[in-house]
């Protein structure tokens, strides 16, 4: 393990984490809050801590290995969502425990969405900002932005970039280079993002507002400036626009980057992921809004309006709400959380399994049927046109046993602390699906459940952020040796 070429990616890194607390300190300074010393304490800590890091090995110079892109993703994240909780710990009011803090760090960076925070709506604007902020860096991958830039001090980037890289298939560039693959990326990422708020101003929204959802709808995060969520807001047109811009963030990356490149959308009717995922929206939206309609005080329009966009918020895992879908009729709740498990496509900025491998995996099950009736045929698994080779379907397979094992465990785990089960088992899958809203004692927020809870969802969040295998990798001892 190079340990020196670590540490300094480390200290880069947390050199440039240090510069994006500068932003909440600027909208502190504009709306004339204290928080300005808060986040200028945070800058100069972050900042010193980098560079005490970088400087001793500056000089080092060496290509970073696959083992070594795996370690510097797993310890930028937990160093990074522990250095996120300074602004949030240094705050007055409310007063939060470390752990608190680590949890809606945490939270913010991996997209979760989940809050421990209450009152969202009598909160300082630069901790409104910061926390919205957290999300969009977090909704593309803090590591993948870093990407483009190192390679430019002299430091390689590929294995990081696939070590942080969501979806079974990890070794595809958009182009030669992966400096301008992650540039390429985040030019995306930001036209979207400008695209998003322009919409959502253009509808009602405030300045502000239009921003702060701008980053965290982008980012499929979840995070609101109000208690109310979208729901504040009652505005049609937001949700409208909300619904649009959850759904193309769902998308692979790759497929907006050749749609841009080739001036073409038939990438995305050719893409199977996308017709499935598309596919699935539709379905369950149509089951959720009959079921309202039928079984609720909702009219028809109502029925469509927060059916509709409920479906498209906990499906993506983004886990904005404008009705409380709690206390919805029969199986909806249930019904919604099992839409997270899937996510959205690989390559996204969405949670859970991927729509991709639930493809591959009912795919393999149709295979295993055909292979009882027919013993001695040969039956490809394909994607699209093309043959996939044995080793991509048990990696799915292998991912998805991993990932029901950590699901039980940490289901059990909850129940253990003594929660009931409609809470142990919403929270859980929303932190590892990272989306953000639960049922039960969770239902409102997070702030109620014990501190040992919070440890564990935010392992959730963590293994669910990083995919599983990019956590588990380093608890292998074969992982260690030399």
């Amino acid at each position: 393990m190079r340990f020196s070429i670590i540490i300094k990616i480390l200290g880069i890194l947390l050199m440039l984490f240090s510069f994006t607390l500068l932003p909440p300190a600027l909208v502190a300074k504009w709306y004339g809050e204290q928080e300005v010393a808060i986040f200028g304490y945070a800058f100069l800590i972050t900042l010193a801590t980098g560079f005490i890091s970088w400087a001793p090995v500056w000089k080092v110079k060496q290509e970073l290995r696959i083992r070594d892109g795996f370690l510097v993703t797993v310890l930028f994240w937990t160093v990074l969502a522990t250095f996120g909780t300074l602004p949030l710990y240094l705050m007055k009011s409310p007063q939060l425990s470390f752990i608190d803090t680590l949890f809606e760090s945490l939270s913010g960076l991996t997209t979760t969405g989940a809050t421990v925070i209450t009152s969202l709506d009598s909160l300082p604007k630069s901790i409104l900002f910061y926390r919205q902020q957290l999300q969009w860096l977090g909704g593309m991958g803090i590591i993948v932005l870093a990407v483009a830039i190192l390679p430019m001090l002299g430091i390689g980037g590929m294995q990081l970039y696939r070590a942080e890289t969501p979806g079974p298939i990890k070794d595809t560039k958009l182009t030669p280079r992966i400096t301008e693959t992650a540039k390429a990326l985040w030019y995306i990422y930001l036209c979207l993002t400008l695209a998003c708020f322009l919409a959502y101003w253009l509808a009602g929204m405030s300045l502000f507002d239009a921003i702060c959802h701008s980053f965290s709808t982008i980012a499929i995060g979840g995070f609101s400036t109000h208690d109310a969520s979208l729901g504040y807001f009652n505005n049609s047109a937001v949700e409208a626009i909300c619904i649009v811009f959850m759904v193309l963030a769902g998308i692979n990356f790759a497929l907006h980057f050749f749609a841009w490149r080739h001036r073409s959308i038939k990438h995305y009717f050719n893409d199977s992921e996308v017709k499935l995922y598309l596919w699935l929206l539709l379905s369950i939206s149509l089951v959720a809004v009959l079921v309202l309609y039928f079984d609720s005080p909702y009219n028809l329009s109502e029925s469509i309006r927060f059916g509709v966009f409920e479906v498209v918020s906990i499906a993506t895992t983004t886990g904005f709400g404008t009705a409380d879908f709690s206390i919805w009729p029969h199986f909806l709740p249930y019904l919604l959380f099992w839409t997270c498990f899937v996510g959205g496509c690989a390559g996204s900025t969405a949670g859970g399994i991927k729509v991709i491998r639930v493809m591959l995996i009912f795919k393999q099950g149709v295979r295993e049927v055909q292979k009882l009736l027919h013993p001695n045929a040969i039956v490809p698994i394909k994607l699209g046109k093309k043959a996939l080779p044995e080793r991509v379907i048990e990696a799915v397979w292998g991912y998805f046993s991993v990932y029901v094992f950590i699901f039980i465990t940490l289901f059990l785990a909850m129940l253990a602390l003594g929660l009931d089960l409609p809470t142990s088992f919403s929270t859980v899958a929303s932190c590892m699906n990272n989306l953000g809203p639960a049922l039960g004692d969770a239902a409102a927020n997070y702030a109620g459940l014990p501190d040992a809870a919070k440890w564990i969802l935010c392992l959730a969040m963590l293994l669910g952020r990083l995919e599983i295998f990019t956590l588990l990798v380093l608890f292998s001892p074969a992982f260690w040796r030399r």
